[in-house]
């Protein structure tokens, strides 16, 4: 719509709508009709109309007429050039913002925008390639190419195959090393009632039942191997120190006691903590065994951190550590204060290893006997297998294969086979499987069918006579667990003559002066089982 009527522009001065500002130059049109020089570029100087006065807002571009300024009365409109409103063009699908910044030929003549914010047509937007009406041309969108289905079956199938693959690798292989880890995971899981389908599920049972052959096979191996020890008394210790310039009598008592102590971290702690002298060298009591503890300084002559030393009642602590483990070997120096103690409510429920230590003066109880576990919910009242405790009976002897281990009145350990009679020497007794080392010799080994990784309690005699204990935590991120073989070379470190296997699982567990120095295998059971009946090393 026209807003103003202009006379007629002569004929030869006339352009096409389409023209452009750029396209018609002020010297087209006769100076006559639109005198710029008629009014003085200073009467109408570009601040006499701030910006800010004439807001775009307030008014459209149609309704602010150049005639604002002196002499310029007539609006761009008037001129002939003008008789094409911005709407008849092409150009009204632009915003009216875009066609009245095209009717001005420079940044100079442009009028300010007067929006209060101050907005102007960002810079990148002139500059920007148009479409056929002025408009920013857009970029075309590539479409997204589409996976064919054929494609996304052939890497499936590539995929499966692939699992496939390791599957049968895993299963079947002969590989030594598959082979090794094969066979003690399907061990673990067998050796355990409520886990068992942790192999069944996904493994042959073909697999599983020539593993299963393999280990009662080992078992079978060791009928007819029984303790002998040999005539005479219990090896003595000879003395270890070869310098002893500055010792009194009462530190050379206590090194060669604790013979496994390295003497040079020894007195560096004792120099550190000159404390733990306070009632002599017979009564040091060091003592960082909690699980919150990072032990002590010193070490044994193989190498392990100590954690405790009760010089009263003849006890060392230390920590082992493997790939796989981590649990603490208890070395018990006076083999005539151990005995195998009955829960009190033996024969209806258990008790844990530390509340029956208790009743009977121990400042040590572990694990004994096993217990009958249906579906891993037996509550230790149920003894398995054969026991005796200060010279009482209980339970039934164990099935073939299966060992008993044996305190004498003589102090020592004994091993002997299951259907064997008990000797009338017997103090104490307990029966399980399998036996690792018997009169000095170790009698399992990594093809022996006991590779399965658990959590374990072992207990043997040195040829020194002193009661050894190994106690490994299992079944958690800190430790896995360890072999029997494993265990066996530890102990055979040590010295042991005798050594067997007791149960492990969550029942494996060790109590000391009123707390316990490892973790279960069960998180909610810090405890660990309900037992039948613990070995108790009685304090003075």
């Amino acid at each position: 719509m026209k807003l103003f009527s202009a006379p007629p522009r002569p004929t030869g001065t006339q352009r096409p709508a389409s023209d452009t500002a750029q396209q018609r130059p002020a010297q087209q049109r006769p100076a006559q009709q639109r005198p710029t020089q008629q009014r003085p570029a200073q009467q109408r100087p570009t601040q006499q109309r701030p910006a800010q006065q004439r807001p775009t807002q307030q008014r459209p571009a149609q309704q602010r007429p150049t005639q604002q300024r002196p002499a310029q009365q007539r609006p761009t409109q008037q001129r002939p050039a003008q008789q094409r409103p911005t709407q008849q063009r092409p150009a009204q699908q632009r915003p009216t913002r875009q066609a009245y910044a095209s009717q001005w030929t420079d940044d100079a003549a442009r009028p300010r925008r007067s929006a209060p914010d101050d907005r102007r047509r960002p810079p990148q937007a002139a500059s920007a390639p148009a479409g056929k009406h002025g408009r920013k041309a857009k970029k075309a969108k590539k479409p997204k190419k589409k996976k064919s289905l054929g494609r996304r079956l052939l890497i499936l199938f590539l995929v499966l195959a692939i699992l496939a693959g390791l599957y049968l690798t895993a299963v079947y292989s002969d590989i030594p090393f598959i082979a090794k880890w094969r066979t003690a995971y399907i061990q673990t899981a067998m050796n355990t009632l409520s886990h068992q389908w942790l192999a069944t599920a996904f493994i042959p049972r073909s697999v599983i039942d020539k593993v299963v052959a393999e280990m009662e096979a080992a078992r079978e191996a060791q009928i007819g191997v029984n303790s002998e020890w040999d005539e005479g008394e219990i090896e003595s210790r000879n003395p270890t120190l070869t310098d002893t310039k500055g010792m009194s009598k009462e530190e050379i008592t206590f090194y060669n006691l604790f013979w496994e102590v390295d003497v040079p971290s020894m007195q560096a702690y004792v120099k550190e903590h000159p404390d733990v002298l306070a009632a002599g060298w017979s009564r040091i009591n060091i003592d960082k065994s909690a699980l919150t503890g990072d032990g002590t300084s010193i070490r044994t002559i193989q190498g392990e951190q100590v954690l405790a030393i009760d010089a009263q009642n003849e006890i060392m602590i230390a920590r082992v550590k493997g790939s796989t483990y981590r649990g603490v070997l208890v070395i018990m120096k006076d083999p005539s204060r151990l005995s195998l103690q009955a829960a009190s409510t033996l024969g209806s429920v258990g008790q844990v290893c530390g509340k029956i230590a208790e009743a009977h003066g121990g400042v040590i109880g572990m694990t004994g006997s096993g217990f009958i576990d249906p579906g891993g919910n037996g509550n230790g009242g149920t003894l398995a297998g054969y026991a005796m405790c200060n010279g009482k009976s209980y339970g039934s002897h164990m099935g073939y294969g299966y060992k008993r281990l044996e305190l004498h009145k003589d102090n020592r350990i004994y091993i002997r086979d299951c259907d064997s009679e008990v000797s009338p020497d017997t103090t104490d007794a307990v029966e399980f499987s399998p036996a690792m080392i018997i009169d000095g010799e170790t009698v399992v080994n990594a093809r022996s069918g006991f590779s399965d990784l658990q959590p374990r309690a072992c207990l043997g005699q040195s040829k020194y006579g002193e009661i050894i204990a190994l106690l490994v935590e299992g079944r958690l991120t800190t430790s896995v667990g360890i072999s029997v073989p494993d265990c066996a070379a530890i102990m055979a470190k040590h010295d042991c003559m005798q050594a067997m296997n007791l149960d492990g699982g969550t029942s494996a567990m060790i109590w000391y002066k009123g707390k316990y120095i490892m973790r279960s295998s069960n998180p909610a059971l810090t405890a660990g089982r309900t037992l039948p009946n613990a070995f108790v090393y009685a304090g003075k």
